[in-house]
């Protein structure tokens, strides 16, 4: 907790000093939600491990040339991400028809200025950190070359990175197509990383039938 709390102290710190808007400045010296806090300190930091390219209450105009604050910004240097905290009671239970139309407008307004949008209930982080911490390292393969160990062969490493796009069990035949190799030879690659401790089995006893990533 103290760790997460430094951390967070100063990458806060560090978007107030760099801020010339007023607008947001203003934002940020209220300091951020609850349910944002939270996703940064169950979900983000334990699976990104820093807060590179992220801003808070990031500010964007919409087609009627209002201001709006998305809850965190990733911006990397090939594209652009918002992640929205959605609690249960103003964005579930007590979402009008007005208000409703309000999100969906904005959320398609961001998507069409190419944004990648991704929303998550503030209850899937209190109940389904591990889901979510998944769910982030999808995410983040939308913008970044995912580093491998570089003693892996290119089959190898490619089949971590794909692993890591998907948030489910993949199966040596969804490898096979995307490695564009033949199924023997996606054993192999899938059993080498197996010894290696970097996918486990997933489903199938005496043949494997899926495998997941070892690190969630």
């Amino acid at each position: 907790m103290k760790q997460f709390q430094q951390a967070y102290d100063v990458w806060l710190e560090e978007n107030l000093a760099n801020e010339k808007n007023i607008r947001r400045k203003e934002l940020l010296k209220k300091g951020l939600g609850h349910g944002t806090i939270e996703f940064l300190r169950r979900i983000w930091l334990p699976t990104v491990g820093n807060f590179d390219h992220l801003y808070p209450e990031w500010e964007v105009r919409d087609l009627n040339n209002r201001y709006r604050y998305l809850d965190l910004a990733y911006y990397p240097e090939n594209g652009k991400g918002c992640i929205e905290i959605q609690g249960y009671g103003p964005h579930a239970r007590d979402l009008d028809v007005k208000r409703f139309k309000d999100l969906c407008w904005r959320h398609s307004i961001l998507a069409l200025e190419g944004w990648t949008i991704l929303p998550i209930a503030y209850l899937s982080i209190t109940d389904e950190p591990r889901q979510c911490q998944q769910l982030i390292l999808a995410f983040l393969g939308q913008f970044l070359a995912i580093d491998t160990p570089s003693h892996l062969s290119w089959h190898e490493a490619e089949t971590l990175r794909f692993a890591r796009r998907i948030l489910r069990p993949i199966s040596p035949h969804e490898v096979s197509q995307h490695l564009r190799i033949s199924d023997r030879q996606t054993r192999r690659v899938l059993h080498t990383l197996v010894e290696s401790n970097f996918l486990t089995i997933a489903s199938g006893k005496a043949r494997a039938r899926t495998y997941r990533l070892s690190q969630l």
